[in-house]
């Protein structure tokens, strides 16, 4: 098992994006070597886009290539809240527009029917994600998996089964704010290779306090103890 204790730092956002997007591209390379295709799943927000550009530039088959959010706000893609538009603004660029986006979001009645269906597409598309990039928020949530949130021990959960669920608001107003569509922690058990991505001093305090806590309850204790390749990089610089 790897040490995700040890965080590695990098002096600049160039040497950090590079870093992570070499490793991604290489678990991707790997697979596509071995399978003919590739499953990728990437993190919203503004953290990954210097990451999504420099992959986008990897030399690879792209069209063999599946990328996916690993979770999304239960919102159309024409939404600025979107990430899959995010992705498709930074990682489906260039050589890296040939691959095939597999959006979270259904126009569904309710997040729960929007998860199944993105869970049954996910399925077919193959059910190993060869490579996958996180980010952390500052109270320490990953993916839609929100500290506090009803559906935390259930995201968390190791037993069950790789999946899709809905993620309600938060009450009394904690995170999130909105409807969210997630993929569920034992989805990366089994991947390739996992780059957790972290900036700024405040988040590597979170993430090396919550390396400590309880992983039935604690997101980055969970991913940590879950057994997937594990690379924590950091840079002070946003």
């Amino acid at each position: 098992m790897p040490d995700t204790s040890r965080i590695e730092a990098f002096p600049s956002t160039e040497a950090w994006a590079e870093a992570a997007a070499d490793r991604l591209a290489a678990a991707l390379g790997v697979a596509m070597a071995k399978r003919g295709r590739a499953l990728f799943a990437g993190a919203g927000g503004s953290t990954p886009s210097p990451i999504y550009r420099r992959l986008a530039q990897a030399d690879l088959d792209w069209s063999r290539v599946t990328v996916l959010p690993v979770d999304e706000r239960h919102v159309p893609e024409s939404s600025p809240d979107s990430n899959a538009a995010l992705l498709r603004r930074t990682l489906l660029t260039g050589p890296a527009a040939a691959a095939t986006l597999l959006p979270l979001h259904h126009a569904a009645v309710t997040v729960d029917r929007a998860a199944a269906l993105a869970a049954r597409a996910l399925q077919q598309a193959g059910e190993r994600i060869d490579a996958a990039l996180l980010g952390m928020g500052e109270d320490g949530h990953i993916l839609s998996i929100f500290p506090g949130s009803p559906t935390l021990r259930t995201l968390l959960a190791p037993q069950l089964k790789a999946t899709v669920l809905g993620v309600p608001p938060g009450r009394d107003g904690t995170a999130p704010p909105q409807e969210r569509i997630s993929l569920n922690l034992p989805y990366l058990k089994g991947a390739g290779r996992v780059v957790l991505a972290l900036t700024g001093t405040r988040k590597r305090e979170v993430f090396t306090r919550d390396l400590a806590g309880d992983p039935a309850t604690t997101p980055v204790a969970a991913l940590a103890a879950l057994g997937a390749p594990l690379d924590v990089i950091w840079t002070e610089t946003a």
